[in-house]
């Protein structure tokens, strides 16, 4: 069952209030798996060094989060940050997700499966956030990890959806989820591409992001190398690998699992009329599903939770599901639920 919670305050103040809501899976199942024991390989490294020295000169208050985090967690603080640093060290961390992307001039719809490791399941939330500097917004919150990094709708009426790319190449720079955190305190659009373009940066990820009263939706793939924006002007899937052609040519990892999805996504947009839940919810391909509940799953990822949001003139209204065909958990509009 997902949970909602509430945090307010100081950067410390709200990670470590986050921290205290992932306590008990991160101290009973994380720190014994074995995702987390590869990331650890990584304590002091220069990699690790220099990534939490990037996040100190360019965005202090995710540092803060992050002090706050660990403390909540009663973990330590460099270990806690390199998990939060998982996909920059390490291509094959268990953050997968799929996305439907449908332009409209009513507004845009993105739709998403937030796929995760299957040992959080239960503990995960909607958290909705008010600190005390930048802009309020609501976001999936995973356990010992910072928001940013799956779907979320803020206060300047961004809408913005993560998917994971594993790329093979390991650069110094801001470590992925400190930018897509960073994303939730822009503006605008335009802002949240000029952040991506003008930082250095070290993993990857791909964005599905519109704005509250405008039509534009925009595809952006980034990693080390580049920054690639396409806006969407057909429908569209996105799995998690590089497609963009100025990344799908760089050194990456995709699983059969990804490139099943995509395939099988692009297919069934083919139909007169698109239903992106019913996509999303595709279990056809037995071994490679879309929508994925499998203890045995081939890159040890389950849906965690399916996000349908609509980007309209006055408000974004978003439903999140915790199972296809069920009965939405949460009805929200902008950062509220309703």
């Amino acid at each position: 069952m997902l949970t909602s919670i509430e945090l307010s305050g100081t950067p410390f103040q709200i990670g470590q209030a986050l921290g205290k809501f992932g306590a008990e899976a991160a101290n009973t199942y994380l720190i014994n798996s074995e995702s987390w024991a590869t990331v650890m390989a990584w304590r002091g490294t220069d990699a690790a060094r220099q990534m939490q020295q990037l996040t100190a000169r360019h965005f202090p208050r995710t540092l803060d989060e992050l002090r706050g985090l660990a403390d909540g967690l009663q973990l330590a603080f460099d270990d806690v940050f390199l998990w939060n640093c998982r996909g920059d060290v390490w291509a094959m961390p268990p953050d997968g997700c799929t996305t439907v992307l449908l332009p409209s001039a009513n507004g845009p719809r993105i739709t998403h499966n937030e796929d995760g490791d299957p040992g959080f399941t239960g503990f995960c939330g909607i958290g909705m956030f008010r600190p005390d500097e930048g802009p309020a917004f609501a976001s999936f919150v995973y356990p010992a990890s910072i928001p940013g990094h799956t779907f979320a709708v803020t206060q300047h009426g961004l809408a913005m959806t993560v998917n994971n790319l594993r790329s093979r190449q390991v650069s110094v720079g801001l470590p992925r989820m400190v930018l897509t955190r960073a994303l939730l305190e822009q503006r605008t659009l335009e802002d949240a591409v000029t952040l991506l373009e003008n930082t250095p940066r070290a993993g990857g990820f791909h964005l599905s992001m519109a704005q509250r009263g405008r039509a534009d939706l925009l595809s952006i793939e980034f990693n080390a190398q580049a920054v690639s924006v396409l806006h969407v002007q057909q429908p569209a899937l996105h799995a998690n690998h590089a497609i963009h052609p100025a990344l799908q040519g760089l050194p990456q990892v995709i699983t059969e699992s990804s490139r099943h999805r995509q395939e099988l996504g692009e297919s069934l947009l083919n139909a007169e009329d698109i239903d992106p839940l019913a996509i999303l919810a595709d279990q056809s391909d037995k071994p490679f599903p879309i929508y994925r509940n499998a203890a045995n799953d081939s890159d040890n990822e389950n849906t965690m939770a399916t996000a349908d949001i609509h980007v309209d003139e006055d408000h974004i209204r978003w439903r999140v599901y915790e199972k296809p065909g069920q009965a939405p958990v949460l009805n929200m509009v902008d950062g509220q639920p309703v």
